[in-house]
């Protein structure tokens, strides 16, 4: 025969005593060690975000000189005019990535030159202005101040050593160095390993 064990009844709580606490939140050691864990990760995390950053500018830079000769190219030839693409000068916006001839850093104008003097005079057509970024350097190799489309679309004055885009902080040793070549012809060629040859 087994016995049954009865258990004493349970009696309500009066309203005015209090009721178990349960915590809620975190006590300062778990928010010490949450901030400690994510310090950490960000730390091991940081230098390829930098990377990252410095390959996607480098990028974009290298598609809107692309894109500025290719409008060059099609706007000379629907014109049936000259067309030139010249650097912005140093200091342009505060800007001071064009200390030389070689130097594109600034950003550069496209223009139609209606008296054939290779400079933006005042009623002449600007066609785009790019004002660059503080963050890459533009380099166009043993060239000058200028390059010129003719109205058949030959590209001149633009030897074939073309341009050559690196991170400002990195320098052209950086793996995000990007490389434009250019042809007599127009042929637009994006390289990783500049310079062109």
């Amino acid at each position: 025969m087994q016995l049954k064990r009865s258990h004493p009844p349970r009696l309500p709580l009066a309203s005015n005593s209090p009721r178990p606490r349960t915590n809620k939140g975190f006590t300062l050691v778990e928010m010490m060690v949450t901030i400690a864990v994510m310090a950490i990760l960000v730390a091991i995390a940081l230098p390829s975000y930098k990377s990252l950053i410095e390959r996607w500018r480098v990028r974009n830079t290298t598609e809107a000189m692309r894109s500025t000769l290719f409008l060059a190219r099609s706007e000379a030839m629907r014109r049936g005019a000259k067309i030139v693409v010249t650097k912005n000068a140093n200091g342009a916006g505060g800007c001071t990535l064009a200390g030389n001839n070689e130097d594109w850093g600034c950003g550069w104008t496209v223009f139609v030159d209606a008296n054939k003097n290779n400079k933006l005079d005042s009623g002449e057509v600007v066609l785009q202005n790019y004002s660059g970024t503080t963050d890459v350097n533009v380099t166009h190799r043993s060239g000058g101040v200028y390059f010129m489309v003719d109205r058949n679309g030959v590209v001149g004055s633009l030897n074939v050593k073309g341009f050559i885009f690196s991170p400002v902080q990195s320098g052209i040793g950086s793996s995000a160095t990007r490389g434009i070549c250019v042809t007599s012809g127009g042929r637009v060629k994006v390289i990783e390993d500049p310079p062109c040859s």
